[in-house]
């Protein structure tokens, strides 16, 4: 018995159909396809101020709709938005701070569905050329090529024992050495040399028995630095504009001098031009901490953002235009001759972060 003609055709365009339907369904799921199929999905959130140009570059914005998605977020500091209600309150999709510890912080306050990192960032401390050659002849410091390692238990204790500028190799710099970070209690870089400045006094990882024996000292030591701002992006701005005399030290990620350098390559030459010597650059304490940078997703449209993010074209222009590396803590294959050399291949001294309950002892501390 034959099949009709037309019902045979019938099965075939339903055959079609059906192939069709799975592959959109396919598709759907793989993040890299979905904005190729016009599905792209808006997504609101908050992220530290060191990753507002990586997310504003047209690059990212692009790349993210090709993988689907559509993202308005807004600067805020990485404790805040962990942890205030004036920011978990408006229910954002996601939240992009710079540690992971506040990962655990964040699944106090909030109902997270998945975390992973994204970027990686050491934190360093921004100089300028004198005032590190300086420290290199008072041997808290020591140059490799165009960045310096310094002693971050030495330079701690330098700037609580009322150091002068001269005792430290730099008699041009007026009244006693200073450093400068965010607010703890608000931004992310603070937040983290607080705990890095609680392991080397205590010359260990910092807990719950030995915090307190030099809670005092970690006070004067954020006190000491007067105004504290709450972005890690606004200190470094200040950093560059206000130059070695009102900026000798600043606490920041590594990622933010190498941005600064990609973003205006004619800038930085007649930088490194300029007679005199005054030249931004990064010093790497040892110990350092690893600032990682996880995205944490609230809500399930926004658990798709993480493959979207960890994508290989996402992590070339975080590691091309922004200097991030990636969440191994690795430098990208393609390296701009700008920054050539500007970045050790690996940070070798990592201190481990005291757990998220000495750093709330430790930031109440601080508000206090």
């Amino acid at each position: 018995m034959s099949i009709d003609r037309r019902a045979m055709l019938g099965l075939g365009v339903l055959g079609v159909t059906a192939a069709a339907t799975g592959a959109v369904v396919l598709l759907r799921d793989r993040p890299e396809m979905r904005g190729l199929l016009g599905d792209a999905v808006n997504l609101r959130g908050f992220a530290g101020g060191e990753k507002m140009a990586f997310l504003t570059n047209p690059k990212t914005i692009d790349a993210l709709k090709h993988a689907g998605f559509i993202l308005k977020v807004d600067r805020a500091g990485s404790v805040e938005q962990v942890r205030d209600p004036a920011f978990l309150g408006q229910k954002p999709d996601f939240l992009w701070p710079s540690s992971s510890p506040l990962v655990e912080l964040a699944k106090q306050n909030a109902k997270v569905l998945k975390d992973q990192v994204i970027f990686n960032s050491p934190i360093v401390i921004y100089s300028w050329a004198p005032i590190a050659d300086g420290l290199v002849r008072a041997g808290l410091a020591t140059r490799a090529g165009s960045h310096y390692f310094v002693d971050t238990g030495a330079l701690v204790e330098a700037v609580l024992g009322g150091k002068s500028w001269k005792d430290l190799g730099q008699p041009d710099l007026y009244g006693r050495v200073r450093l400068i970070a965010t607010d703890p209690n608000k931004s992310n870089s603070g937040f983290m040399f607080a705990g890095l400045a609680a392991d080397v006094l205590v010359g260990g990882v910092a807990d719950d028995r030995s915090i307190d024996g030099v809670m005092p000292r970690i006070v004067d030591l954020f006190r000491g630095m007067g105004f504290k701002s709450d972005s890690s992006g606004a200190v470094f701005d200040d950093f560059i504009a206000g130059g070695p005399g009102a900026q000798p030290l600043v606490v920041g990620y590594e990622n933010q001098l190498v941005e600064w350098i990609l973003a205006d390559p004619e800038r930085w030459k007649r930088v490194e031009a300029a007679p005199g010597g005054a030249k931004p650059v990064t010093l790497y304490p040892r110990p350092t901490a690893y600032s990682a940078h996880p995205l944490i997703a609230l809500s399930a449209p926004a658990v798709p953002l993480i493959p979207a993010l960890t994508s290989k074209a996402l992590q070339e222009i975080g590691w091309r235009d922004h200097g991030f590396r990636g969440p191994l803590g690795t430098v990208g294959a393609l390296t701009n001759p700008l920054i050539q050399g500007r970045m050790p291949a690996q940070i070798e001294a990592v201190a481990p972060m005291p757990d998220i309950g000495v750093m709330l002892k430790i930031l109440k501390a601080l508000a206090g």
